[in-house]
């Protein structure tokens, strides 16, 4: 259960654009909240919200350092989502290289008919 309550913070944390560019933006290195609201016009306000729900998620990982916050990536959530999209991406493609097969025999079996 636990696992599940930390991926549907992961994808619902990446499935805002706004969370997505902050994500960018700190991969290129650490950054204040006031650094990451400068280039987007959003209120500081509005931004410590957007900061506090990636943090949640951890994929984004804060510490006060004088009267800043100091915004870094995190790694750990990353790891298990991506974990997640593996399992069903080789789910599927089992799956539909079955359907492949069984449409190629069922169409071989109608040409030999023919």
């Amino acid at each position: 259960m636990v696992q599940q309550e930390v991926l549907n913070r992961v994808f619902a944390s990446l499935a805002d654009p706004t969370r997505r560019d902050i994500l960018i933006r700190l991969g290129a290195g650490p950054a204040t909240i006031s650094e990451l609201t400068a280039p987007t016009g959003m209120s500081l306000t509005g931004m410590k919200k957007h900061v506090q729900a990636l943090e949640n998620a951890g994929l984004v990982v804060t510490e006060k350092v004088g009267r800043s916050r100091r915004c870094r990536l995190g790694d750990a959530p990353l790891d298990a989502a991506m974990a997640w999209i593996s399992f069903y991406q080789r789910l599927w493609a089992r799956r539909l290289d079955g359907l492949d097969a069984y449409l190629t025999l069922r169409t071989g079996t109608k040409e030999r008919d023919s």
